[in-house]
């Protein structure tokens, strides 16, 4: 059942990405995927090999003791899309519950799947450890795309 929901997963957010990415943003969501694939595998592995958390059941478990499939998959194409659609023009406090709503769905999805399925395990791990580095990997992530893209502009225009 485990394997079922993993690569559930992975078709769930593709077909994500389809949904929301479009011709004319396809450039700033393929930064940002390969932009969180970075910060992504370093949080990641640093708190597997720190023994706080283990992924018994997982895609390429023998070279990759972390979560494959959330780390360069799932929360590069949440990254994406929360990169493409933060609401610039809004007011600071639809920005903040716009930011705080990503981590929230996640961490629970996590906190359920960490109860209920052997795809993670919590060691040394709390469910707000997880909200708070979520939190923190978009923001960068976020702060990483307005960098890159105002030197773009300012470089040709």
């Amino acid at each position: 059942m485990d394997t079922i929901l993993l690569w559930s997963a992975w078709i769930v957010t593709a077909i994500l990405l389809l949904i929301f990415i479009n011709r004319k943003n396809l450039l700033q969501a393929i930064l940002s995927f390969l932009f969180m694939q970075v910060p992504s595998w370093l949080f990641g592995a640093l708190v597997v090999q720190g023994g706080l958390i283990e992924y018994p059941v997982g895609i390429l478990q023998m070279a990759y003791r972390a979560s494959f499939t959330f780390e360069f998959f799932i929360l590069p194409a949440v990254s994406a899309i929360f990169n493409v659609y933060f609401p610039k023009q809004k007011s600071w406090l639809v920005k903040t519950i716009y930011t705080l709503s990503f981590p929230t769905v996640i961490t629970i999805a996590e906190v359920i799947l960490e109860t209920h399925t052997e795809l993670i395990k919590y060691i040394h791990w709390t469910w707000y450890l997880s909200y708070l580095t979520l939190t923190i990997t978009l923001l960068i992530s976020y702060w990483f795309y307005l960098w890159f893209f105002k030197k773009i502009k300012e470089k040709y225009q």
